[in-house]
């Protein structure tokens, strides 16, 4: 689905467009030349033009409040997003009357009329209403996350006429490493620079903007605009105030919200009117921006009700106070290089960051080779996960915590179906398990009315949610039974959250989520059927996630029971919850009816061609090639397809991964990236995700998918999943960590699929399953030594898998045993210790 996008002209007058439609700036008479030197730092994003597009501007964010710098001359435009900012409101979306319907369903499914049960799913089983109205929800109840706003700045000449004369050596940057984006350039003897970066602890965006070797150098007209149910006003001498709504979408008001500007000058003026802030002649400006909204807090944990306004002002007030060092200061050394840095990557070739970025993508869809470009697109995922998301705001929505639009593509919603869940992918992997919570805080919103949804759909216990849903406890099915019909994704996200708590072996997490583990347990427990003719259990109604199928009689269809991602997902659902139980010390008995539930399932089959079946029929699919393989959710990211216990079922799944093909939308191409990574195939991989990093343009311009100049993912449109998943896939390339049998501990495996391309470097601080903290060196492709950490506070074995013979010691240098099992290299390490692991010559 490709939906109309709408972006601001530098006059504020909106126009329909795409994502890519240059933005017309007002005439000038500026000319650029010049070149400046590259960053100092290597892992930057930089362009020598500024960004006329959203996905070429520049992102910040400090996990609730985001900006995306344009670095625009004359005309700089900053959009501003907050999280909570979705129109629409609570509603009671189930069809009543809808598990009257399921027998007739199912017994048209059991006789293999699944076309006829489809068109009865779209009559009586999807959700009432409009749904997410085919992903154009914001003026219905659904609801859409929105852009906030943006900050328009209007730079002038000192006696207030549009700038004229050139522009030398223009750079803009994105310092991943410091969390902020920069511009410089030079005009009439003065070199400007500006910074945007988002504060933590203030809560505020910081705008500064400063000139060297000329004094009063700075003048211009700043803005705040919205192009729709927004107001502007001025705000004393320094201020200024957008206040606005969204649609609640059943004809009202919905969510309110707020964003303040304040500035502070050192030389010349500042006057404010008329809904303008106006600085002429100064040597720096300061501008802060905070934002707010009446969101409920069901999610985010907040709420400022009607008063988000005046806390608005308090931020701005406390930041201006603090002074521009200070909250520099406060932003580096406190709040951003900490965790920042408890993950760091080299793979070399550091003198290719030499050369702009989208000259880089360019050259590596060439064919070159540039593994400093995965390196920072690694750190780059890393930063959007720091910038987009903590406790106490959204999770990720579609495009991250990033909009710049009222309709954003697909309503900017939570897609239960895969995108939401790689969102978080990587956050255990790369050391950022805490940046998960917002995740658990969704799973749990959604317990409650998903009960609701399994009593009116399926007469059923426990809870259950559909494919997607949104900050108003959505939980029924779609509006089609071809997309929105799959009954395991609130599983999946249980799945997810559950996934989490084995890196950090936090049991009051687990205790939290506990109770939607049951829930969404109780609810399969209830709903189970006996396939007919395997006598195997499967779901009752469902589908394989978007992806259809060819019946003997010539027609397709997507209702089915039983797909394959069901089964594993509650195969998962069951393993997880009745070891959650036995952890926490909790429901005995129902733990025991799990697992035996658990061997009654429908197991993964292979099909006619030698691939894992995707259904229970082994059907031929309408779409071969389709962006979901579904199917192999088993392999990745669940681990029941592995090459070690299963390696029947992996070589199923490398020729499922064949006959899908390399092509795909941003995130499928992350995706199958993991997926030949958990297979060992680290050259495959690699291959997947140079094919991610190609520029999002064919020839004649238009967006495809691959990668925009701001390393933001294309499905297309900007989709932020793949940025996600491509980290995910590069560091299970480099460790993973899983059980490889039933019944096991956790095997952490060292440089599983690293890719000839990548034949020296160094990793630390990656998360594996047990508590475990991993680095490691290799040169010419193999492991040098590896130092795993337990950051837990229980001791116990690690099991290690290398295709070399290892050995390890203490910090001390002691000998710290160890013994091979089955090719597994295994010692005991305790909590809070280090053992540094080397390949024996």
């Amino acid at each position: 689905m490709m939906l109309p996008a709408l972006l601001f002209t530098a006059s504020t007058t909106l126009v329909a467009s795409t994502p890519t439609e240059p933005v017309q700036a007002p005439a000038t008479q500026l000319t650029f030349t010049g070149q400046y030197a590259p960053p100092d730092e290597p892992f930057s994003l930089w362009s020598r033009s500024p960004a006329v597009t959203f996905t070429e501007a520049y992102p910040v964010g400090n996990g609730r409040i985001g900006g995306t710098m344009y670095a625009g001359v004359p005309v700089e435009r900053l959009i501003l997003n907050e999280s909570s900012l979705w129109s629409g409101s609570r509603q009671d979306a189930d069809r009543a009357g809808a598990a009257a319907k399921l027998p007739e369903i199912q017994k048209l499914l059991r006789e293999g009329k699944n076309a006829e049960a489809e068109a009865l799913v779209n009559q009586t089983f999807t959700c009432a209403g409009a749904g997410s109205n085919h992903g154009a929800g914001k003026d219905v109840p659904f609801g859409c996350y929105q852009v906030l706003g943006e900050m328009e700045l209007t730079f002038l000449e000192p006696d207030g006429t549009p700038m004229k004369g050139e522009i030398k050596n223009y750079r803009r940057a994105l310092d991943v490493k410091q969390g902020a984006a920069f511009v410089r350039y030079e005009h009439d003897r003065a070199t400007i620079t500006r910074r945007v970066y988002a504060n933590i602890a203030k809560q505020v965006l910081v705008y500064r903007i400063a000139a060297g070797g000329k004094s009063h150098a700075i003048s211009f007209d700043a803005r705040l605009k919205r192009s729709e149910r927004a107001t502007c006003t001025s705000q004393g001498n320094d201020g200024l105030l957008l206040s606005g709504s969204v649609s609640n979408g059943k004809g009202g008001e919905g969510v309110t919200f707020s964003a303040r500007l304040k500035g502070e000058q050192q030389g010349g003026t500042i006057t404010c009117k008329d809904g303008v802030l106006s600085v002429r002649g100064a040597n720096d400006v300061t501008i802060v921006i905070a934002m707010g909204t009446s969101y409920d807090g069901t999610i985010t944990g907040q709420w400022a009700g009607p008063g988000h306004a005046a806390a608005t002002l308090q931020q701005c007030e406390t930041a201006i106070a603090t002074g521009y060092n200070e909250l520099w200061k406060e932003q580096i050394l406190q709040q951003w290089k900490p965790v920042f840095d408890r993950t760091t990557v080299d793979l070399g070739g550091k003198e290719k960051a030499k050369l702009p970025t989208m000259e880089r993508l360019k050259a590596v869809a060439n064919g070159e080779s540039d593994p400093q470009l995965a390196a920072l697109y690694f750190d780059y995922g890393r930063y959007l996960m720091i910038s987009g998301t903590r406790a106490n705001s959204m999770p990720l929505n579609l495009q991250g915590l990033w909009a710049d639009q009222v309709q954003t593509p697909w309503n900017g919603d939570f897609h239960l179906n895969i995108n939401l869940q790689m969102n978080y992918w990587p956050s255990p992997l790369v050391s950022l398990a805490d940046y998960s919570t917002p995740l658990g805080v969704l799973l749990q919103s959604l317990v409650e009315p998903g009960k609701k949804t399994a009593q009116t759909y399926y007469g059923a216990k426990g809870w259950v949610a559909h494919t997607i849903t949104n900050p108003w406890g959505f939980t029924s099915p779609g509006e089609d039974a071809s997309w929105g019909s799959s009954n395991t994704c609130g599983a999946w996200l249980a799945n997810q959250c559950y996934e989490v708590t084995t890196f950090t072996q936090d049991l009051e997490a687990l205790r939290k989520i506990y109770p939607a583990l049951k829930g969404a347990a109780e609810f399969y427990v209830d709903v189970l059927v006996e396939d007919p003719k395997s006598k195997a259990l499967v779901t009752p109604v469902s589908n394989s996630p978007e992806n259809a199928f060819k019946l003997p009689d010539g027609k397709t269809a997507h209702t089915c029971m039983g797909p394959t991602i069901d089964q594993q997902i509650v195969r998962d659902l069951f393993a997880n919850t009745a070891a959650a139980a036995r952890a926490l010390n909790l429901d005995p008995d129902f733990a025991k009816v799990l697992d035996e539930k658990r061997t009654k399932l429908a197991p993964t089959r292979v099909g006619k061609h030698g691939q894992i079946m995707e259904w229970l029929e082994d059907y031929d699919e309408v779409e071969p090639q389709h962006r979901h393989v579904s199917q192999l959710y088993g392999l990745y990211p669940s681990a029941q397809i592995n090459p070690y216990g299963t390696p029947e079922l992996a070589q199923a799944a490398k020729v499922t991964l064949e006959r899908r093909g390399d092509a795909g939308t941003g995130w499928s191409m992350a995706w199958k990236a993991a997926m030949w990574a958990r297979l060992g195939d680290g050259d495959r991989a690699l291959k997947l995700l140079t094919k991610l990093w190609t520029p999002s343009k064919d020839a004649g311009g238009a967006p495809t998918s691959g990668t925009y100049e701001n390393l933001w993912s294309a499905h297309p449109p900007f989709q932020i999943d793949g940025n996600f998943g491509a980290v995910a896939a590069m560091a299970e390339m480099m460790v993973q960590s899983y059980r490889e049998k039933e019944g096991e501990d956790y095997t952490v495996h060292l440089l599983p699929a690293l890719p000839k391309a990548w034949p020296n470097g160094e990793v630390h601080g990656l998360g594996a399953r047990g508590g475990l903290y991993v680095s490691l060196h290799w040169k010419e492709g193999k492991l040098e030594h590896a130092h795993v950490y337990r950051g837990n506070n229980q001791g116990g074995n690690v099991r290690i898998r290398y295709p070399h013979p290892l050995k390890a010691k203490t910090s001390d240098g002691n000998d710290a045993g160890g013994a091979y099992q089955d090719g597994v290299f295994m010692f005991r390490l305790e909590p809070q210790k280090t053992v540094e692991v080397e390949v024996v010559n």
